[in-house]
């Protein structure tokens, strides 16, 4: 069953009409070797799509988007469009620049009305790949498979498929029909998506990869990264927590004041729906502003929401009182020289103990790498992600992995994720289109 937003949670920003749409598109300047188009990360021909808005075709736009990327419409929602293609745009220098995502936003979803599949399966070659993980890069690898005709079967191990879109991302940026529209749309195309299986050991990838011609680990990220904190276990798990606002609202606990760790896009998503769900809350932040690992216009959406900030604020313990969350319990920082993260190093000043009073503390500090269950799998050793090639393909023949899972590249985001899987589709495709002898040839 579909879950509407709560009231609590409205989309953000109201969708286009198509007069509005075809005013704004009418402002591009069409650019030639256009730097928005270049600035994001799956090269969507953004010129020609905002061209034919103009046109009134809005059928050739969605198109043009969803060939590129067919999680156009999860993307128009979530990508930091002022980081990359609006941040792009010529005309930031002179005026405002095109609102690309919400052009993005109204061809997706009028294309979505018009009920037309988004996927078109090319003919069946025969062979037939196993993806692991129904995240935005297994999503967009079972598409580009299905449309050079290979049979694909997704194994995830939750019960929905869609992986952070699903479970992880605020609902008033994506809401949760949005996700599984284009989880339906993969399936539509031929794809078997089978939930609840989760592919949980070597053996069992060793027995995939010999009943398939290629398999694809996109896995994503693993569990949210332990703090050390005294009395953790009394803290909320951030992602937990998004994933409930997501499926199941009504059972969100409320509190009156809540605490969140962390100051990435995750914890940002956390508060917001602590706050808006009429809790005080406060971001604490073991460095400064200028550090935070949120984009800026993140940051300052949350301000808007009410939502403050404790920086240089280094949490060490939840506080209870016999195990009802009363606050937790920090030591004030300094910052130091550049670390190996980029950032400002810091360190802890003795004897600057204090207590934010909360009644809820929330774990919104990242997840941590991929777990490595797969026994012989490479991993890399430094950054600890699945090590991969040029080309995806892992340390085990016929294995190939992306997305959050292969980091090596960029910043994990959906959009990023998204082209992982695109590429490394188009590897599979290439290794099994050229090899003979192989089952289904």
């Amino acid at each position: 069953m579909t879950v509407l937003n709560p009231p609590e949670l409205p989309e953000l920003g109201s969708a286009m009409t198509t007069p509005q749409a075809v005013i704004e598109a009418q402002r591009c300047l069409y650019c030639y070797a256009a730097p928005c188009q270049q600035a994001c990360p799956t090269h969507i021909e953004i010129p020609s799509f905002i061209r034919r808005i103009s046109n009134h075709d809005d059928r050739g736009a969605a198109q043009t988007i969803l060939d590129a990327n067919v999680l156009g419409a999860s993307c128009a929602r979530v990508c930091p469009v002022e980081e990359l293609c609006e941040g792009a745009c010529v005309l930031n220098d002179t005026e405002d620049p095109i609102q690309i995502g919400r052009l993005q936003r109204y061809a997706t979803d009028t294309f979505s009305a018009s009920g037309l599949p988004i996927i078109e399966p090319g003919p069946d070659t025969g062979r037939k790949v196993l993806i692991v993980g129904s995240g935005p890069a297994g999503l967009s690898a079972a598409a580009e498979l299905r449309r050079e005709g290979h049979r694909v079967v997704i194994w995830e191990s939750r019960q929905r498929a869609g992986g952070l879109s699903t479970y992880g991302i605020l609902p008033i940026r994506e809401p949760l029909q949005i996700a599984q529209h284009e989880v339906d749309e993969v399936a539509r195309s031929g794809v078997e998506i089978l939930t609840g299986h989760p592919l949980s050991s070597h053996a069992e990838l060793i027995d995939a990869s010999a009943e398939f011609d290629a398999v694809l680990l996109a896995t994503g990220l693993g569990a949210t990264t332990p703090l050390g904190l005294d009395h953790e276990e009394l803290a909320l798990d951030g992602l937990d927590y998004i994933a409930t606002a997501k499926l199941d609202p009504d059972s969100l606990p409320r509190f009156g004041r809540v605490a969140v760790i962390g100051a990435g896009n995750t914890a940002i998503d956390a508060a917001t729906i602590a706050q808006r769900f009429g809790s005080r809350t406060v971001i604490v932040y073991r460095r400064g502003e200028q550090q935070a690992p949120c984009y800026p216009a993140e940051r300052q959406f949350a301000l808007a929401e009410g939502i403050t900030f404790s920086y240089l604020s280094q949490p060490v313990g939840v506080v209870a009182d016999q195990g009802v969350v009363t606050g937790v319990r920090c030591l004030r920082t300094a910052l130091g020289p550049t670390d190996l993260s980029g950032r400002a190093s810091f360190a802890t000043v003795p004897g600057s103990d204090f207590v934010i009073g909360c009644d809820a503390v929330i774990k919104a500090n990242g997840q941590g790498r991929p777990q490595d269950s797969m026994g012989d799998l490479e991993m890399d050793t430094h950054r600890g992600f699945i090590a991969v090639d040029a080309d995806y393909a892992t340390s085990i023949p016929g294995v190939w992995a992306a997305g959050d899972a292969v980091r090596s590249v960029g910043q994990a985001s959906t959009v990023m994720a998204v082209q992982d899987g695109t590429l490394a589709a188009r590897c599979i495709d290439r290794a099994l289109m050229g090899v003979t002898g192989r089952k289904g040839a």
